[in-house]
């Protein structure tokens, strides 16, 4: 959501900062601003609505000369999208900068108005930076103390970047709930929400935990814990590579990682299948094994994609492990009071591991008496990843495209590898386990195949670009690639789409059936295919206009055309079969000529409730 970069350096960081902050687009934004203490400690803020490029045309007009600043990225939460709304706010000397939702913040305005400030915004930003303020002035404290005593005030999950004019040698930033992230460079140093922003100065990273706060110099870096303990966290040295954030011969990122998923897939695979039949994660701890054994249930908390990849475990975990498995949307999960199964393991997902929703979701299930936790992850600095008690990671590689896709196909890939994993631990139908382990060596070469149709998307895309609502139809664990087809959709091609078990169809969706509103139905070779089959005549025969994607052939029908897709083994059909609908909706949000990458109203991580 909304992304953060602050620096202070030997350079001139006006240019950094704007450089920087255009690398956060991707995390989904409406406004963006920087605030600049030049060389006569005056404090230049710039601020505008729109894309970040328009505030570096304003930057560049402005000779900005100053070693510390901030800027931001906001995603508005508190307060409509308006240039007064947008960060870093401004109070006196104070400079603030802010990720997250202050949750008191209508009592805290109160409070300072009655003390005489005066606001400019309708942002709980406004708020700290006044907060900060009244602190400093009432006890003449320094910055860290006011920090301290400021953020005892505040509730919510957030976090923050400050400069003050009177001190101009130093940023601090605080973190509850919301990642941060120290930059190291030589005699400079860097603050950032995303280390994506970072990659083209520095590689090496100090993650902030839950609570710290920590003064950052030129030369030196300090961080106190929650409890006002110094303490050193960890240096990472990421292995991220700068080129990877570039788009190179795609026009998209989207679509670079739609075509990246063969790779990611490989990667997410290599070093993990053992002897042809067993799987073997690293990152787990040897108490995983004990957990797993004795697991008789799983609960399964996501949110979006990750979600709907849930949906798809949920049927192999039950039909190839024989585990019951629920599955549940973490919001919802957190918001009610629960009843755990016996002997039940947690498992959450997310690509990004801040998302705040299945944070929440996991910190309240370790008070309801789970076996443990596990979280499967892109992210492994996550704070997903630090709070739960086992982790895998799905190494899809850096997503910049709003709109999940590499991170869906790995989520899977990695879901179906813990089902071959723990029917091996529970040493029960080790066949299940090879077959599981083969038939995984073969998707990157399936996925690859499937790829080269896309001349047959587009042609289809081309079709639908114009229609206003599309129905999407599946049976099994292709009814949740139904679901995710419809939400790539909604996301970047703004086309109302709604999937559907395909049985469900005669239960209420069937009326909507005519020519205007085109179904798209997933119907490979299984089981059930001859369902599917009568539901595609119930549709034709009302003169509804049905897309069929399929590796089969089909009997002829008014107004039915076959989508005729390579063969796939039918225990990966689920991974495989997202690719030509992710496919449809880029094609699709091209011809209408949406912004793919950075769809209006969402962001890539959706840090607050």
């Amino acid at each position: 959501m909304c992304g953060i970069v602050a620096a202070v350096t030997q350079r001139n960081v006006a240019n950094f900062l704007v450089d920087s902050i255009k690398k956060l687009e991707y995390r989904g934004y409406d406004s963006s601003g920087l605030a600049v203490i030049d060389n006569e400690n005056n404090i230049i803020r710039i601020r505008c609505v729109g894309k970040v490029n328009e505030l570096i045309k304003k930057t560049n007009k402005k000779k900005i000369l100053g070693n510390i600043g901030v800027a931001h990225t906001r995603w508005a939460t508190h307060g409509k999208v308006s240039k007064e709304n947008t960060h870093p706010h401004i109070s006196s000397n104070i400079v603030v900068v802010h990720n997250g939702i202050i949750e008191n913040n209508s009592i805290l305005r109160l409070f300072l108005q009655k003390k005489g400030y005066i606001f400019s915004s309708d942002t709980d930003t406004e708020v700290i930076a006044h907060l900060l303020h009244w602190e400093q002035n009432k006890k003449q404290n320094s910055l860290k103390k006011v920090i301290q005593n400021s953020i005892k005030q505040l509730d919510g999950n957030y976090s923050m970047v400050v400069i003050d004019k009177n001190n101009p040698s130093k940023l601090i930033a605080a973190r509850s709930g919301s990642p941060l992230i120290i930059g190291l460079g030589i005699e400079e140093n860097f603050i950032s929400s995303d280390q994506i922003a970072l990659l083209h100065v520095t590689k090496r990273f100090i993650y902030l935990e839950e609570g710290d706060i920590a003064i950052v110099k030129k030369k030196e870096i300090n961080i106190f814990n929650k409890d006002n303990f110094f303490i050193k966290r960890k240096e990472i040295i990421s292995n991220s590579e700068y080129k990877s954030v570039k788009k190179g011969k795609y026009r998209h990122y989207m679509e670079k990682e739609i075509y990246e998923q063969p790779k990611s897939i490989r990667n997410t695979l290599k070093n993990r299948l053992k002897n042809k039949n067993k799987v073997y994660f690293s990152e787990l701890a040897s108490e995983a094994n004990d957990v797993f054994c004795n697991t008789e249930n799983i609960q399964i908390v996501a949110c979006g994609t990750s979600y709907n990849a849930a949906m798809v475990s949920k049927h192999w975990f039950e039909s190839l492990a024989n585990i019951p498995c629920d599955v549940e949307i973490a919001s919802e999960f957190s918001s009610r009071k629960l009843t755990v199964r016996k002997k039940s393991l947690l498992i959450t997902l997310s690509q990004s591991g801040e998302t705040a929703d299945t944070l929440l979701a996991l910190r309240y299930s370790k008070k309801l008496g789970y076996l443990g936790n596990l979280t499967i992850c892109n992210m492994e600095s996550s704070s997903l990843v630090k709070e739960s008690d086992f982790y895998i990671l799905t190494k899809a590689g850096l997503e910049i495209g709003v709109a999940s896709t590499k991170s869906f196909t790995t989520q899977l890939t990695v879901l179906l590898m813990l089902v071959a994993k723990i029917i091996n631990v529970k040493e029960e139908n080790t066949s299940i386990s090879k077959k599981i382990v083969q038939t995984l060596n073969l998707l990157p070469v399936r996925i690859e195949k499937i790829l080269k149709k896309n001349y047959i998307i587009k042609n289809v895309a081309n079709i639908l670009a114009n229609k206003k609502n599309i129905l999407y139809l599946g049976r099994g664990n292709q009814y949740p690639i139904a679901m995710e087809g419809a939400l790539k959709l909604k996301e970047i091609a703004y086309i109302h789409a709604e999937a559907y078990p395909s049985g469900e169809l005669k239960h209420g969706p069937l009326a909507l059936i005519d020519k205007n509103i085109p179904v798209i139905m997933i119907a490979p070779k299984n089981s059930l295919l001859e369902k599917n089959k009568k539901n595609i005549k119930e549709i034709c025969s009302r003169g509804g206009l049905i897309y069929v994607f399929s590796d089969q052939e089909f009997d002829h029908e008014d107004n039915m055309n076959i989508i005729k897709l390579p063969y796939v083994e039918e225990l990966i059909a689920p991974i495989f079969y997202i690719i030509p609908l992710q496919l449809l909706a880029y094609y699709i949000a091209l011809k209408k000529g949406k912004d793919i990458d950075q769809p209006r109203h969402l962001a890539k991580s959706v840090t607050v409730e």
